[in-house]
């Protein structure tokens, strides 16, 4: 179950990639927009000051994450929907998928139908997470690794998560696209109030996103200890320093534009 209050902690530095990714998109005046993964709608209702003719449409797996979307009175329409039973409707002019492809097994594969099933014209602008090798997820791995609970646990997978942009970008030139990928690695400067592992500013981002899993495997007792042991662990990956923890985080961005249909000659 995704918590939208927890997701929506550090929410400047979690739409800074949303933000950086719709940069590189030079779509003008798109008639259909549609956001997959969309949480809590707040990143999507932006969408519509950008292009304020847009028909915008979020969609996200969570229940209480459209419920969150819905509350915001947006005129963008919030739906229950799986990422991985939509295709591109005939009209699409942009999808957008921010830091959702993460959570899909196989999604290259998925790119590649929603890629060869885009309209000539039309965008497919996505980011991912590029962390997953990173302290924050080692130390999960180890947390998780406790006999107490490690065949309970889903597997908390390493760097075979995402593809890196080349990858990405090979997969799109074959179906059609003209692609712009790149990556990122953001520095997120996070205030810590004091040294306590329990208050842990990487403890309280790892929440929302990453440990979601353990959080949902686990009972309120066994989460508690989980969650003490892993702070502690962040505590000695990330310490504390002038007041602030420092925070890499690398993502992946790519921007795929289908190729519109070549003109057939008349024939002489």
């Amino acid at each position: 179950m995704w918590d939208p209050a927890a997701y929506l902690r550090f929410t400047d530095h979690r739409s800074r990639p949303f933000d950086d990714l719709l940069a590189r998109v030079a779509v003008d005046d798109p008639a259909t927009v549609v956001d997959l993964g969309c949480g809590p709608g707040t990143l999507t209702v932006r969408l519509l000051d950008r292009w304020p003719a847009a028909t915008v449409t979020g969609l996200d797996s969570s229940a209480e994450m459209i419920a969150a979307a819905r509350a915001l009175g947006s005129p963008v329409r919030f739906d229950v929907a799986d990422v991985t039973g939509w295709d591109p409707d005939p009209d699409l002019d942009l999808v957008v998928c921010n830091a959702v492809l993460q959570w899909v097994p196989g999604h290259p594969a998925l790119l590649t139908r929603w890629a060869d099933r885009l309209p000539p014209g039309a965008v497919l602008a996505f980011a991912v997470p590029g962390n997953f090798d990173a302290p924050s997820h080692q130390a999960i791995r180890a947390v998780a690794a406790d006999p107490r609970w490690r065949d309970r646990l889903p597997t908390i997978r390493g760097g075979d998560v995402v593809l890196d942009p080349a990858g990405y970008a090979v997969r799109l030139l074959r179906s059609g696209c003209l692609v712009d990928a790149w990556e990122t690695t953001y520095l997120h400067l996070l205030p810590a109030a004091d040294d306590d592992p329990a208050a842990h500013p990487v403890l309280a981002w790892v929440e929302g996103t990453a440990a979601r899993p353990v959080r949902t495997a686990l009972g309120d007792a066994e989460w508690a200890t989980f969650r003490r042991l892993l702070g502690q662990e962040l505590a000695s990956r990330y310490p504390v320093r002038d007041g602030m923890v420092f925070f890499p985080f690398r993502r992946v961005f790519v921007v795929a534009t289908r190729r519109p249909q070549p003109s057939v000659g008349r024939a002489r």
